[in-house]
């Protein structure tokens, strides 16, 4: 154990996660922000899906300052999030098979456009199932999971596979199962996760890498400012309003 306080262990460790997904996924952060372009610049539309916790960064790209403003959530009544009551209904949904493609049968997903699905462990059926029908669909799917619970535990999905099987592109957070950094022998069970911090970094260097490519393409990049700047809100009515046929969080 190190000297140092849990705080600084925790943080730590997060920076340790944040060194590897930038050395070891960088050809596939490259590779998803240049899908996320091409959708752009051949007019599709961009969605974020999670479900629990995991939703917490595809939210976080969503109307975001700074993210590009096409990104859409693909919201799921009763799994984004732990507003739900009992939140344990939410973890229950995500192991219902047949949930997503009536979500997708009513969403306004298309051939053409890109779906990132964020799902820490990969196994459930929601996030397996949802990446099945999005490709069924001529959606083009990224996948932000960690690749090491598919060799470590197994899948609640009828087929035995896992969210990684059925995506275009995949992200590795490399969150060891458990998402908990940190242990004591005073405590019982392991202790900070840092999925959210990874998988949300992800999520915006992803966004970064769409951004440039589009600039270096001529186009420029649909991204929002924030609201809080002087001419924010202008910039960002201009935009919303350019792309409003491919953006569902405004009516």
């Amino acid at each position: 154990m190190s000297d140092r306080k849990p705080a600084g262990q925790f943080i730590d460790a997060a920076i340790d996660l944040l060194r590897r997904v930038r050395d070891e996924e960088a050809d596939a952060i490259e590779a998803a922000g240049t899908l996320l372009a091409d959708t752009v610049q051949n007019g599709g539309r961009l969605f974020a899906f999670g479900a629990g916790h995991s939703s917490l960064a595809a939210q976080d790209a969503v109307y975001r300052a700074g993210g590009l403003a096409l990104m859409n959530l693909l919201a799921v009544p009763g799994v984004v999030g732990v507003d739900v009551m009992p939140a344990t209904l939410g973890s229950a949904l995500e192991r219902v098979g047949g949930l997503a493609g009536v979500v997708l049968d009513s969403s306004p997903l298309r051939e053409g456009d890109a779906l990132v699905i964020v799902s820490l462990s990969g196994r459930n059926a929601l996030p397996v199932e949802m990446a099945q029908c999005a490709r069924a669909r001529g959606v083009r799917v990224i996948g932000v999971t960690s690749v090491a619970y598919a060799s470590e535990t197994t899948s609640r999905h009828s087929s035995g596979t896992f969210l990684k099987d059925h995506c275009d592109i995949v992200l590795d957070s490399k969150i060891a199962v458990g998402d908990a950094e940190l242990t004591l022998d005073t405590v019982p069970a392991p202790f900070a996760p840092a999925s959210t911090v990874v998988t949300s970094a992800l999520m915006q260097a992803i966004t970064a890498t769409a951004a440039t490519a589009l600039a270096e393409r001529g186009i420029e990049p649909p991204l929002l400012r924030s609201g809080n700047v002087d001419g924010g809100p202008e910039w960002n009515e201009r935009v919303l309003d350019q792309y409003r046929d491919r953006i569902f969080y405004r009516r």
